[in-house]
């Protein structure tokens, strides 16, 4: 006698496979969902670090550090260009890594420091976990963060009198809870920004004092970039934790966050940083810039405040509520943001 063996049939399995997959298609935006919220919150972790090392390196020398160390009427000033990053790094558990630093010594020829990768100073979302390298020699020489400090409205620095940003930092700044009228509650510190991004810079053009009102106000201008005709800085700006420079630690409240600035180099259109031109680097050049603060976290910036607090700031927030909140003396009631 012979006995039957019952098995699936093919449409039995395609069945079941379906239901998998529709089951996996539901399961997967959940899973990528609760990751993102991870790295949100990782994120925000990694700001309240650095907003309590500042807090420390405040009570060890009584004043904020400056964004950058410069002399009046001297076109650059070797070693001054280390960053606030780079000054508040026994605060974050990272004294070995200062130790190394020769003050007097600029920092892009001590790579040993400068490539080091810092997980505070990165956001988990950001692609561009990664070290820059020369592309003309193609040695590493810097590498990025996800975070930059607050530089006010528009001015950056006037090297004709020495005077900086209406903002947290700024070059020489020797600010004290004091110089924060406005409240440091009610003051920006630091946001986040996209690592890797292209910046016209040095422009033939001075824009002038007026803050613009345009995001395009920068579509006719020239600069002198080196990897895009002759405009463009393609892909270096925000690359280096260790410069002080504004396009690389810094940003301004010019325009809200994630505002997109457009700027074409032979029909392309590239969404820029601006700066006029680099601080340190020009004795009568006044230096502005708009450097939106920008981030992967869709519709939002996290963002650090003074008194160390971290809010979630979504990108439709007022613009001139924002640009209050860049400034320390401004004067201005925000309220609720």
């Amino acid at each position: 006698m012979s006995r039957s063996r019952r098995a699936f049939t093919l449409i039995e399995l395609l069945v079941v496979i379906a239901i998998i997959a529709i089951l996996i298609a539901l399961l997967l935006p959940a899973v990528q969902q609760a990751r993102e919220a991870a790295r949100r919150t990782q994120c925000r972790n990694h700001l309240k670090q650095v907003g309590l090392a500042l807090h420390n390196y405040l009570d060890a020398h009584t004043v904020f550090p400056p964004s950058y160390c410069v002399v009046p009427g001297v076109t650059s000033t070797v070693g001054g260009q280390w960053s606030m990053f780079a000054r508040i790094l026994p605060y974050l558990d990272q004294a070995n890594l200062q130790n190394l630093v020769n003050w007097n010594v600029a920092y892009a020829t001590q790579v040993n420091v400068a490539t080091t990768r810092i997980p505070t100073y990165l956001c988990p979302s950001d692609p561009n976990d990664v070290v820059r390298v020369n592309p003309a020699t193609g040695v590493a020489r810097d590498y990025p963060a996800s975070y930059v400090v607050n530089f006010g409205t528009w001015k950056i620095y006037d090297p004709n009198n020495g005077t900086g940003s209406d903002g947290a930092f700024f070059p020489n700044s020797k600010l004290s809870p004091a110089s924060f009228t406005d409240g440091m509650s009610n003051t920006l510190c630091a946001s986040e920004a996209k690592a890797f991004t292209p910046y016209l810079r040095n422009t033939s053009t001075d824009p002038g004092a007026a803050v613009p009102t345009s995001a395009s106000f920068a579509s006719g201008l020239t600069g002198d970039g080196c990897c895009i005709g002759t405009s463009l800085q393609l892909n270096t700006g925000h690359t280096e934790w260790a410069d002080g420079l504004c396009q690389q630690s810094g940003f301004t409240t010019t325009f809200g966050p994630n505002t997109r600035i457009p700027h074409t180099v032979a029909g392309v259109e590239y969404d820029i940083d601006f700066v006029s031109w680099r601080e340190g680097t020009t004795a009568t050049r006044v230096t502005y810039a708009a450097l939106p603060a920008r981030s992967y976290h869709e519709g939002m910036v996290h963002s650090l405040l003074m008194d160390g607090s971290v809010r979630s700031i979504s990108e439709n927030i007022d613009g001139r509520t924002w640009q209050w909140l860049g400034t320390r003396a401004g004067g201005e009631v925000v309220g609720d943001f």
